[in-house]
């Protein structure tokens, strides 16, 4: 599934933007993102989840959030994830390779990127490749799950947009 024109035009337009300002572009800030959820609900997996797929201590079952507190929520998530991803990865790479990372990593944790095939692609300078194995990532409980294929496709269509 490709991206909407909608997030993609939202991406190019940040195309000088950090790559932090990309993931959370990607990931579902600032306000008002569409699908997010301002209730915690169990996901496919049965993990309680909040706002851009928030998990954690910090979702109580049965709290509303609002726009604000998901915008701070994401971006308290994402921080630790961009530290992890910038000490992996140790060649350079463009904004929007690092962003469609740190989506990856927010969403499959920083110790399962960190163990990747795709992580050891990006470092050998086979970022095509480390673009394309986003594609693995989309299986829930040994059962592949429409939504991860949909995001991976999306995430593979950023890791994909700064190459020439």
């Amino acid at each position: 599934m490709p991206m909407s024109p909608e997030l993609r035009s939202k991406i190019v337009k940040l195309g000088g933007a950090t790559a932090l300002t990309i993931a959370i572009a990607l990931l579902g800030g600032p306000e008002g993102v569409e699908g997010q959820k301002s209730t915690p609900y169990r996901d496919v997996g049965g993990v309680w989840t909040v706002c851009s797929g928030i998990t954690g201590p910090d979702v109580v079952p049965g709290k509303y959030y609002s726009d604000k507190e998901c915008d701070a929520l994401l971006v308290k998530h994402l921080v630790p994830v961009k530290k992890a991803v910038d000490s992996a990865v140790k060649v350079p790479i463009d904004n929007y390779t690092r962003a469609a990372l740190m989506s990856f990593a927010y969403n499959v944790g920083v110790t399962s990127f960190k163990r990747s095939s795709l992580l050891r692609h990006i470092n050998s300078g086979q970022t095509k490749e480390a673009c394309d194995d986003l594609r693995q990532w989309v299986y829930v409980n040994k059962k592949r799950n429409r939504g991860l294929i949909n995001r991976r496709e999306i995430d593979r269509q950023v890791c994909l947009m700064g190459q020439k």
